[in-house]
């Protein structure tokens, strides 16, 4: 269980501590990050020095200045957001009181508005899901200097009803999880980001008895994480490890 996190939303895990992932709570709780162990103990709250709307996903991913973690700032449940922002910060020391100060992109989609809990990053770019029935859009470039950023639709992924509530992707970057409440499917990143929506695996969830299923992450040797918020609110949210055997990419 993870205590002081109620509403459990992104995940993901550390590029510099093994065996620790980062997760934070839903919109209107403070903007802090929690490191957690592999049996969901907390081991450390770090503050993020900003203030942020609608803070859904959390992605691990190297950056300029080694390795740090994204901050989706990209729920827009009202669809009243003509655009969302995705922090950036080096990923903190779980002792650590707060980060860095963030460095922020503006984004926008090249449609409208729309909703979205899950974000990943491969290769430097930036890639967001839609929550409803699953668009994916992505960013032309690697995140750099520009900081105003329009994303290009890629594919929507054929989920009809299902709600896409976190994305990430592998460590090597080799693979994407992408989340509903229902299943987790596994895509090979390079056939995602070129619009491929075969999933190579798709993994049942619906036993797993969560509250409201939230985030997700993938480890090394098929580590897969889950994250659920509590209910009430005030309860603290489920994590949940599972060893998968995952083919290997090819």
């Amino acid at each position: 269980m993870l205590g002081d996190v109620p509403e459990a939303s992104g995940l993901a895990v550390s590029r510099r501590h093994e065996g620790l992932l980062w997760t934070h709570n839903d919109s209107g709780n403070a903007p802090v990050l929690f490191a957690i162990d592999e049996s969901g103990e907390i081991r450390g709250r770090v503050r993020v020095p900003a203030n942020m709307r609608d803070w859904e996903a959390i992605s691990a991913a190297p950056c300029k200045s080694g390795d740090c973690l994204y901050l989706g700032d990209i729920g827009d449940n009202a669809f009243a957001r003509r655009q969302v922002q995705v922090l950036v910060v080096p990923e903190p020391e779980p002792t650590d009181a707060r980060t860095m100060p963030p460095d922020t992109y503006t984004v926008s989609y090249p449609d409208g508005r729309h909703n979205a809990e899950a974000m990943f990053i491969a290769g430097g770019r930036l890639f967001i899901v839609t929550r409803d029935r699953g668009t994916l859009y992505g960013s032309a470039a690697p995140l750099g200097e520009n900081h105003t950023i329009t994303l290009q639709r890629i594919a929507p992924l054929g989920l009809k009803d299902a709600v896409v509530t976190d994305a990430e992707a592998s460590p090597d970057e080799a693979t994407v999880a992408v989340r509903t409440s229902h299943e987790v499917m596994i895509y090979r990143t390079a056939d995602l980001i070129r619009g491929d929506i075969n999933a190579r695996v798709r993994i049942p969830i619906d036993g797993l008895d969560e509250a409201q299923g939230e985030g997700v992450a993938l480890g090394k040797n098929g580590m897969l994480y889950l994250a659920s918020e509590g209910r009430p609110w005030s309860r603290a949210g489920r994590f949940i490890s599972l060893r998968c055997s995952l083919p290997s990419p090819p």
